[in-house]
């Protein structure tokens, strides 16, 4: 059998990836005052047992404000830092898969409640909840209370908070950023004409409304080690009319290659509630495409992607250089290795974990001497 393209190493910026399967970011609401808790250390763990080639922390707060939730982890503090830090040396004492980090602003979309407890938003003047910030005072939802329109000092303060988180990111030996310009917060509010409504240089054109995410990724680019790779994900679409379509991402994703982006996350919506999406298995992979076509830069495909044979296709045709993998490998937190193990390739696995290789996959775990 000729080797999976899923099981071949990439290069993203200097970041040496073993496969093609990275983890997504996914929140888990469970952190205290912006810190991680012994959750993250319990999920954090567990997915870097999996024989993925790279975790990525979940949205990360650069201000507390910027928190979707209460329940939301943050990087913005000595404490925020040093409670993940303690978080991933635990982690690493057992793994060495490379982490990311994604760093995020909740915009307008923020101030809600945890997702399990309905993750409607909490009012400012409600226990747990606070003033939201935007590019407009336009609600997500008519119900919510305005967001304040960002001036050019909040303007400032933002810009000069990713890029502290950045360092504070850098200081933690974490691998790389992924700047979060998706699902409807700050960045995507920005770039989206239906959430942006201002009359200044950062509203109207196309070249206006990319403005302050592209300063916000060239403040985290300088702030970041230039040898350690940022990307940015973003939502090839906003699924409405008259919002943020693939043209436009076209264009935004090769202003950020000439940038010197190391690679490109293609999701999509959370705009806006009025999204009609056509959700199914593989539906956001010819945004990637599009993405793929026009650029030269890594693409990650997400969404709905579950099946071993299904990812590989995708890499297969071209579509992407990557594969994440988000509720699929929650469920199945071993489905690299069931995926090596259908396409007789090896995944890295723990010591402790080699006697569970099955008699019919006897190379499935790359044992190395060095062990």
């Amino acid at each position: 059998m000729a080797q999976a393209k899923l099981f071949t190493p990439f290069r993203v910026g200097d970041l040496e990836l073993a496969n093609r399967i990275v983890i997504a970011p996914m929140c888990q609401y469970s952190a205290q005052d912006g810190c991680m808790t012994d959750w993250h250390t319990i999920h954090l763990g567990q997915l870097a047992l999996s024989g993925a080639a790279l975790l990525t922390i979940e949205a990360t707060a650069v201000v507390p404000e910027g928190r979707i939730s209460y329940g939301d982890v943050g990087l913005y503090s000595d404490e925020t830092e040093a409670a993940m830090g303690r978080v991933l040396d635990s982690v690493r004492r057992w793994s060495d898969m490379p982490i990311a980090i994604q760093l995020a602003h909740a915009g307008r979309k923020a101030s809600t409640d945890l997702p399990w407890k309905g993750g409607k938003q909490i009012a400012p003047d409600h226990a747990n909840g606070w003033q939201t910030e935007a590019p407009s005072a336009v609600p997500y939802a008519s119900s919510d209370v305005a967001p304040t329109a960002l001036d050019r000092e909040g303007l400032a303060r933002l810009r000069k908070a990713f890029a502290d988180s950045a360092r504070r990111a850098a200081r933690l030996g974490i691998g790389a950023v992924q700047v979060h310009a998706a699902h409807g917060y700050l960045l995507h509010e920005f770039l989206s004409p239906l959430s942006n409504q201002r009359t200044d240089e950062y509203g109207g054109s196309l070249e206006n409304r990319m403005r302050f995410p592209l300063e916000v990724y060239d403040a985290i680019r300088e702030a970041f080690p230039a040898e350690r790779p940022v990307t940015v994900r973003v939502s090839g679409t906003d699924w409405a009319e008259g919002g943020w379509n693939i043209e436009e991402t076209v264009v935004f994703a090769q202003a950020l290659e000439a940038r010197g982006c190391s690679g490109i996350h293609v999701s999509s919506g959370g705009l806006t509630s009025a999204q009609q999406i056509p959700v199914g298995p593989s539906y956001q992979v010819p945004l990637a495409r599009a993405v793929k076509q026009a650029t030269k830069m890594p693409v990650i495909a997400v969404g709905l992607i579950t099946d071993f044979v299904q990812a590989e296709s995708i890499l297969a045709t071209g579509d992407a250089d990557l594969i994440a993998l988000a509720r699929a490998i929650l469920y199945n937190p071993r489905w690299p290795w069931h995926a090596a193990a259908h396409f007789g390739a090896a995944v890295k696995a723990p010591n402790q974990y080699l006697r569970s290789q099955p008699n019919q996959y006897p190379k499935l775990f790359d044992i190395r001497a060095d062990d």
